[in-house]
């Protein structure tokens, strides 16, 4: 357990910009990159990682009130009360991580995706993004909660596990060539999975024409960014619009926006430089070995601010806010976690290439089971959260997170395991 609490306090203390790097750096000396030029990959990794998260830091405070204010306005027009709080991913990961599961999954996680890939039943070195473990941890921590059984719910994380890099290998080399990532892609489950319901939809979207709709950011305009962020900023304010401090809002959420998607391509592009070295030493190096292709995880915040993936997501938070109080059934609140729809749409932006028209109607669908998956959740995650000391927001009567717990089919395999029954759960497997 001192082990563990250890492995835990460095991902929490050093942060994906020095683990990640750090990583990097081994892999490329085992491929026999020289050590200057390791180095050098590596710093490129963090540079670019902490851009990232500097920049996504900087544009979530400017973008959250307003999205909670359209909830808020929504709710009131409509006179819809959801009496489930969307708390966000980052609390859930806390509650996650308080469970003594949770702290068992972190060594028993690494132990596992390391072991697969080294035997090559997987082409994913996922404990390059160890801090996502969390999302497997979260329905595995209910699982024990609800039916006293700790195998069983340790063994619920092991699915979903293999689940995840199931489609994370489905989507790698679409990831990888969509951003330009050389041998990288998305492991977090939470956001990889709606690839596999992009690819069983995609016949059907292209029966209706989609594919022939070439809507993406470079086909609209190059000054959608703030465009994009206006429509936000305007649709935040609401009630504040005869004000100055409103259009100051506005006109601030604009011109953050345009300038994340102005930013963000500049900086992934130092980012791929950091892979260059390790690609070209690991196909020489794998020749030997049957010339394996295989991509290392990266957090999804490498993706995040891509024009078709941060448009569509934008987009989708004002679709989500009405949706959620039409929806029969739902009761959650989507508030937290609709910044995060870009990295949701991921998977569904690799797989559709950009198509914005397919991402929008596929992200409709699957986010809206998502919502009533969180809804059908939350009880059972309020009592694991209070369990686990989080301090319920007051008004909500219950918690939820839109991101981590609104997944359909990775919630089929959870209730599998909750049942208990062997039947269900041999589906499952």
């Amino acid at each position: 357990m001192v082990v563990l609490e250890f492995l835990k306090a460095i991902i929490d203390n050093f942060g994906s910009a020095i683990v990640v790097p750090f990583i990097i750096f081994i892999i490329a000396l085992i491929f026999r990159v020289k050590p200057a030029k390791a180095f050098l990959s590596a710093l490129y990794a963090g540079v670019s990682l902490e851009g990232f998260s500097l920049i996504i830091g900087a544009y979530t405070p400017i973008i959250t009130p307003l999205v909670q204010n359209m909830s808020k306005v929504m709710s009131n027009v409509t006179g819809v009360e959801l009496n489930t709080f969307d708390v966000g991913w980052q609390a859930t990961s806390v509650v996650a991580f308080a469970t003594s599961a949770g702290m068992i999954y972190l060594g028993l996680g690494i132990a596992l995706q390391t072991i697969l890939f080294l035997v090559k039943w997987t082409n994913i070195f996922q404990p390059s993004d160890l801090w996502n473990n969390y999302s497997y941890i979260v329905w595995g921590a209910m699982v024990i909660f609800k039916t006293h059984n700790f195998a069983l719910g340790i063994a619920c994380m092991v699915l979903l596990n293999l689940y995840s890099l199931l489609i994370s290998e489905l989507v790698a080399k679409r990831w990888s060539k969509y951003y330009n990532y050389p041998n990288c892609t998305i492991i977090a489950m939470h956001n990889v999975e709606p690839a596999i319901f992009a690819i069983a939809i995609d016949p059907i979207l292209n029966l209706l024409g989609l594919n022939k709709v070439k809507l993406n950011p470079k086909s609209i305009e190059k000054k959608l960014g703030f465009i994009l962020g206006g429509i936000i900023g305007i649709l935040g304010n609401v009630g504040k619009l005869t004000s100055m401090a409103g259009w100051g809002s506005v006109f601030t959420a604009a011109i953050a926006t345009a300038a994340i998607m102005a930013i963000f391509p500049k900086i992934a592009s130092m980012f791929a430089q950091a892979f260059a070295p390790i690609t070209e030493a690991a196909r020489v190096f794998m020749k030997n070995s049957g010339d394996r292709e295989w991509y290392i995880a990266v957090n999804d915040a490498v993706g995040y601010g891509e024009p078709a993936t941060l448009t569509s997501g934008l987009l989708l938070i004002p679709i989500m806010v009405v949706i959620a109080t039409v929806l029969p059934g739902n009761q959650v609140l989507p508030v937290v976690d609709l910044l995060a729809i870009p990295y949701m749409v991921q998977g569904l932006v690799a797989v559709y290439k950009g198509n914005m028209s397919k991402i929008l109607v596929a992200g409709v669908i699957w986010f809206s089971l998502g919502l009533l998956m969180c809804t059908y959740t939350a009880p059972l995650f309020t009592d694991v959260a209070r369990g686990a000391g989080f301090a319920i927001p007051a008004g909500a009567a219950m918690i939820t997170s839109f991101n981590i717990l609104g997944k359909p089919m990775l919630g089929f395999v959870f209730l599998a395991f909750l049942s208990g029954n062997p039947l269900f759960i041999g589906i499952a497997v």
